[in-house]
């Protein structure tokens, strides 16, 4: 069933309850899944995606259409867009998560005591784990593929945009399942567009939800963090910042630059504002604007770096804590490294920063000092992603400090148990 109407009240909170239910059956038997039977499931979702990919890309064709009517924005059709190439990412995402070492079961650590008892830390799966998500469909595939792996079944809520989309992917997720004998419940899709069922999730349908991931805009994830009623792994906002030091090569600056905001502009990791030490504006200042005038990307500065470059636009004080998701980038002359850290410290989201320089010191101190999710040294911010990590793919980014943090990937969908093994010891 692509989509449930229906007024916002018995009917749908009778539909999250079942949905709740089902997942949570579906739980005992996927925790004791064998890794065979779980890359079995996940070979054969990736074979499946790419043999309906015209299925998929013609229910893509009626998202799009959609969307465009009713004003959705560039970067937002963007994240919805799929492409051929684009579905056989997924598929490859799918296939790199099942070469992952399977986390459940896994010894963490291991020690004995004294008295003889041997006590052993083991990975567990963490349970049902529900993900609220807009726009992107390729979510329907990294999070189901994702908590399959770890053990746990999914229940996903995409946005009304792409449930067309996600419909498609779902039945290629759901023929692997079922081709490796697991719970066809274990990765379900809400078959509604009414935002009650949000709510539902939120409430943690009677018990039956362990955790929630959100991904999508600052309102749904502020409304998440306010109202979920169960664990939440999830990020605000990605305001990712790039400084550029004056040690570093001009070169390598302009390509890190230009990547980190222009490669995909509405991805949490790309870089919104650009701060550039002003003992290196006189070299590296105007080639770097210049090249990311060139590729389209609006500028908004200080009246120091519009001096320099004119063609720029004045920045406002909400310019620094603003997540454009669009070609747009704030930029500010900085007294070096210390005055870049107080700044992002100030102004970001604790998401991903990047600081390109040669100077050790100052890449020491970067990365010493700033308290963010992910940190890079000459390299784009592009790669704050699960895959890009090697983790085959990811549920989202946490920004928090409890559990997970940075790419959520299948360790960090597990949690752990204690087994302590003895010989007749009692406690005195």
């Amino acid at each position: 069933m692509l989509e449930r109407n229906g007024s916002a009240g018995e009917d749908t909170i009778a539909l999250m309850a079942g949905i709740g239910r089902r997942a949570r059956a579906a739980a005992r038997p996927l925790a004791v899944a064998s890794t065979e039977a779980k890359n079995g499931a996940l070979a054969a979702m990736a074979d499946a995606i790419v043999a309906r990919e015209v299925a998929i890309l013609e229910a893509n064709a009626i998202d799009m259409a959609n969307g465009a009517e009713a004003g959705l924005s560039r970067a937002s059709l963007d994240r919805l867009k799929l492409t051929p190439a684009r579905i056989r990412d997924m598929a490859d995402g799918i296939r790199a998560i099942a070469a992952l070492k399977d986390p459940v079961g896994e010894v963490i650590a291991a020690w004995d005591r004294p008295n003889g008892l041997h006590i052993e830390r083991v990975r567990t799966p963490l349970g049902v784990i529900g993900v609220i998500y807009e726009s992107r469909p390729n979510v329907t595939a990294d999070a189901g593929a994702l908590c399959l792996k770890a053990g746990n079944p999914v229940i996903l809520r995409g946005g009304s945009d792409s449930i067309n989309s996600s419909s498609a992917i779902l039945a290629c997720l759901v023929h692997g399942l079922e081709t490796a004998r697991l719970p066809r419940d274990a990765i379900q899709l809400v078959p509604t567009t009414d935002r009650a069922a949000v709510g539902e999730m939120l409430k943690g349908l009677d018990g039956n939800l362990d955790v929630i991931v959100p991904r999508g805009g600052k309102s749904l994830v502020a409304r998440v963090q306010s109202e979920a009623r169960v664990p939440v792994f999830a990020h605000l906002e990605g305001i990712c910042h790039v400084y550029v030091d004056r040690s570093a090569d001009l070169d390598m600056a302009v390509r890190i630059v230009v990547n980190a905001k222009m490669r995909r502009t509405g991805i949490c990791g790309a870089a919104e504002t650009l701060l550039v030490d002003r003992a290196a504006a006189g070299t590296h200042l105007v080639p770097i604007l210049a090249a990311l005038a060139d590729a389209g990307c609006e500028i908004r500065a200080t009246d120091e770096v519009r001096a320099a470059f004119p063609a720029a636009r004045p920045a406002a004080e909400s310019d620094w804590t603003t997540e454009y998701l669009d070609a747009i980038i704030s930029v500010r002359l900085v007294d070096g490294v210390g005055e870049a850290i107080e700044h992002i410290e100030t102004h970001s989201s604790h998401h991903t920063e990047a600081i390109v320089a040669e100077d050790a010191a100052a890449v020491a101190r970067f990365f010493a000092e700033v308290d963010s999710a992910i940190l890079l040294h000459n390299a784009s911010t592009q790669f704050a992603d699960g895959g890009e990590f090697g983790m085959g793919a990811e549920i989202g980014i946490a920004t928090g400090k409890m559990h997970a943090r940075g790419p959520v990937g299948v360790e960090q969908l597990t949690s752990f148990k204690y087994r302590v093994r003895g010989n007749g010891q009692v406690r005195p």
